[in-house]
């Protein structure tokens, strides 16, 4: 069985190469950097959530709030790993340390080409939103936005 604990910024690397694996993952060149997650974790330091078994690195989560609302970002289980509780597990250690915090409410994107993680988030109960829109507004140029293959 996995063990889920809390994330640190020495899990950076593993992290970073696991969404690297990850197709039709998008991440950004500074907010995903390690000093962009250092940052993320410091005003975040017990919401975010990694998944170890044998004895390397097979998921995670990061997870940030406003004290009110969270949002999950980058949710994510190595493909070999999958179908074994483990999402689950991770996405109920994070929901755990958010209410400790007294948060009420958690959401997430899932890009609508993601056929495996809206399933998940279907199969595990989680409400799809079809009564708003996102919006978004990039503030720096410079935080470019990749995709890794699929």
């Amino acid at each position: 069985m996995a063990n889920i604990r809390i994330m640190t910024i020495e899990d950076y690397e593993e992290v970073y190469a696991l969404w690297k694996s990850i197709g039709g993952f998008h991440m950004r060149s500074i907010d995903d950097s390690e000093e962009g997650v250092r940052r993320f974790l410091t005003r975040n330091p017990s919401t975010s959530i990694v998944a170890e078994e044998d004895g390397k690195l097979v998921g995670a989560i990061l997870c940030g709030h406003d004290g009110r609302r969270a949002t999950f970002y980058h949710v994510c289980v190595a493909s070999e790993y999958r179908k074994r509780g483990i999402g689950t597990a991770m996405v109920e250690r994070a929901m755990k340390e958010l209410r400790a915090e007294k948060v009420s409410k958690v959401a997430l994107i899932a890009f609508t080409v993601n056929d495996v993680g809206n399933a998940f988030w279907r199969g595990i109960g989680w409400t799809h939103r079809k009564d708003l829109n996102y919006y978004d507004f990039t503030l720096n140029e410079e935080n470019r936005e990749s995709e890794n293959p699929s």
